[in-house]
C-alpha cells in the first residue's frame, strides 16, 4: 500500500486538491492508497506531553506511515520552507522505523515560479538523514493558482502526464525495493 501525505493543515488548500489528483492517478493504476491529511491530525498531538506518549488518536497516522510500502509527500512552500505542521508530524513519528529504508517521493507546489523546490530539497535532506530510499523523479507545480480549475482538477495536461509518469515509476521503484506487488489486476 502507498500512503500519500497531504503536507499542510490549511483548510481548503491547493495541496489537498493536488493530492486528490494524485490519488486518482494511483487508483487508475490499481494501486491501493491511504491518504493522511494533516488537517485531520488530532489536537492532542500538539500537547507538549505528546513528545513522551502519543495520544491514541494519532495511531492511524503513525500506522499509515509504518504500514506503507512507500510514501508520497505533497508539500506546499510556506515562507521558503515546509509547513511547520509537516515538520512537526515528521518529528512525532517513531524513530528510526518510520522512514528507515522506506521509499518516498515528492510533489511540490507553490504560487511562485519554483514550485516548492526549496521545501522538497529540505524534505529530501530530512528523509535522507532518516535513511529513506528517495525516488529521484520529483514533480514541481509552479504558479499553482493558475493550474487548478474550480473543482480542483489540474488544467495542464503536461503536469498531469508528469504526475502519471512519476506514479508509474514510483510504483516500479517500490515494488523492486520491497519485493511487493502493488498493482491489482484490472
Amino acid at each position: 500500500m502507498i500512503t500519500l501525505i497531504v503536507g499542510t493543515n490549511r483548510p481548503g488548500s491547493n495541496t489537498r486538491k493536488v493530492a486528490r489528483n494524485i490519488e486518482e492517478i494511483y487508483v487508475s493504476l490499481g494501486v491501493p492508497m491511504r491518504v493522511l491529511d494533516l488537517a485531520h491530525l488530532p489536537p492532542g498531538i500538539f500537547s507538549p506531553e505528546s513528545y513522551g506518549e502519543k495520544p491514541a488518536a494519532f495511531k492511524p497516522f503513525s500506522d499509515g506511515v509504518l504500514q506503507a510500502d512507500g510514501l508520497i509527500v505533497v508539500t506546499p512552500e510556506y515562507n521558503g520552507s515546509v509547513p511547520g505542521v509537516l515538520k512537526y508530524f515528521i518529528d512525532m513519528l517513531k524513530f528510526p522505523e518510520s522512514f528507515e529504508q522506506r521509499p518516498v517521493c515528492f510533489v511540490g507546489l507553490a504560487a511562485g515560479m519554483w514550485g516548492a523546490l526549496r521545501p522538497v530539497e529540505q524534505l529530501q535532506m530530512i528523509f535522507g538523514y532518516r535513511n529513506a530510499f528517495i525516488y529521484p523523479e520529483r514533480v514541481f507545480l509552479p504558479g499553482i493558482g493558475g493550474l487548478l480549475d474550480d473543482e480542483g482538477k489540474l488544467t495542464d495536461a503536461d503536469i498531469s502526464k508528469r504526475l502519471k509518469a512519476q506514479a508509474e515509476g514510483f510504483v516500479d521503484f517500490v515494488e523492486r525495493l520491497k519485493s511487493v506487488k502493488l498493482r491489482h489486476a484490472k
